[in-house]
């Protein structure tokens, strides 16, 4: 999450400020070889890809700062974010895929940077191929697994994204309903909200505000990428050298990147892009089939939709827009994505089976169901959504699935939702978030996700 600002950087250098100031922050730049020794790389496409990398590096955050945004606890020197961000050939759209931390994925042969040892290719979750490869197994794997061609590799940290965030001022937020997440220290209550440095970080890496969890971060993030673009391109920050230094300073203290990401390429790049805007931005998260895919000697992992990412990966390699005409749909709107609502299933008659006919009908429609339905306790005659009352936007939208269903709240319960299938269990409708930022696979332009 902290590499989204990194694009800043690209943003930034759209004024074509001069060279001489670009100049002197290159040396800042740690250089890193993500690409040496490798061989049998996908085709090179048109426009430029660009691998953005979170770590959770945190070395030089204070020890204030550590705790009053709560940053505690030891690094496991990973990704915490991973970002394929392409930028067009003609310089006048960038799509930005993210890429969940947790996705099953199969490294190449490798070398452990940490014991020296080895490795054939293995199952992993995508971030932890950074901890075991550094920059170039991230980058063979992610290549592996999109067929994309990454022609740069930036990497930041927490120090980074506070660092630029202050720099500009600060970014905007707007939220509908109060979001809280006592493992980040977030609290905001609904509004419009100028987050500093640290809040920010805290809104970005907050993943328990609902039961959403790393997709909803993934959004929130997207969301925080398209209101900084917005507050880059239209404060004159670009137009003033000495601002604009402070701010690629900022960002460029704690990056990491390729040797061939310098000088010429952030001013030629800027150049190309002197009115890009918010609105020439998209995003969206790799589509996916199933969350809580289990891996032995793995965990629990997050597999990606073989079919819908090539499709989305084939764009990238194609220099075409990732949104796409879709016909209009018949489902019922929503303001939660199902993708995002975990669900047990009970069954509340007498009926043998209802229950396991239910779980599989949420599940069709991309609910998350456990799989494992149970009977419950007492029978009901009308089908109930039970919830705990901070996820009662994911029970309205599990609700307008089950026509005719009856909400109730229980503190408590979770971010699992449950629904004990009656008697007047007829069918599972389809149902789909209305806002497409909240979508499980939608693209999002970033105009379309800033404060009204």
């Amino acid at each position: 999450m902290r590499a989204v600002t990194t694009l800043s950087v690209v943003v930034l250098a759209s004024a074509g400020i001069g060279h001489a100031v670009i100049t002197s922050l290159d040396a800042d730049i740690a250089r890193v070889d993500p690409f040496k020794d490798m061989k049998n790389r996908p085709r090179a496409g048109h426009g430029m890809n660009v691998l953005l990398v979170g770590t959770d590096a945190r070395d030089k955050i204070t020890e204030r700062e550590r705790r009053k945004y709560r940053l505690g606890g030891t690094p496991c020197h990973c990704t915490d974010t991973i970002m394929i961000v392409h930028i067009s050939e003609d310089r006048e759209r960038a799509s930005v895929v993210s890429l969940p931390r947790d996705s099953y994925a199969m490294t190449p042969a490798h070398l452990d940077q940490t014991t020296g040892q080895r490795h054939e290719g293995h199952p992993v979750k995508i971030n932890a191929a950074y901890a075991e490869g550094g920059p170039n197994l991230i980058v063979r794997t992610v290549e592996n697994m999109t067929r994309v061609k990454i022609d740069h590799y930036l990497e930041v940290d927490f120090t980074s994204f506070m660092k630029t965030v202050d720099v500009l001022g600060g970014v905007k937020i707007c939220t509908a309903e109060p979001m809280k997440d006592t493992y980040t220290g977030l609290n905001l209550p609904p509004g419009t909200h100028t987050l500093r440095g640290g809040q920010a970080l805290q809104y970005v890496r907050a993943r328990h505000v609902d039961s959403a969890s790393d997709l909803g971060r993934m959004q929130r993030q997207q969301r925080f990428l398209a209101a900084l673009i917005e507050r880059a391109t239209s404060s004159g920050i670009l137009l003033n050298p000495m601002k604009f230094r402070d701010v690629t300073r900022a960002v460029l203290g704690s990056v990491r990147a390729d040797k061939g990401f310098g000088t010429g390429e952030l001013l030629a790049l800027g150049r190309a892009m002197r009115n890009f805007s918010p609105s020439s931005s998209e995003f969206t998260t790799v589509p996916i089939e199933q969350m809580g895919h289990v891996v032995k000697g793995v965990g629990s992992t997050v597999k990606w939709d073989a079919k819908k990412s090539e499709r989305v990966f084939r764009s990238l390699r194609d220099d075409q827009p990732l949104a796409v005409h879709q016909p209009k749909s018949r489902a019922v709107p929503v303001e939660v994505a199902p993708q995002q609502i975990r669900v047990q299933v009970e069954n509340g008659t007498s009926t043998v089976g209802l229950g396991k006919r239910v779980d599989t009908a949420l599940a069709a429609r991309g609910f998350r169901t456990t799989r494992l339905p149970v009977d419950a306790a007492r029978p009901v005659p009308r089908t109930v959504v039970a919830y705990d009352p901070r996820w009662d936007r994911s029970a309205k939208s599990l609700a307008a699935a089950l026509p005719g269903s009856e909400l109730r709240p229980v503190k408590g319960m979770g971010p699992t939702l449950k629904v004990i299938a009656g008697a007047d269990f007829r069918e599972v409708r389809e149902v789909k978030a209305e806002d497409p930022a909240r979508g499980e696979s939608g693209v999002v332009r970033g105009n379309e996700v800033g404060c009204p």
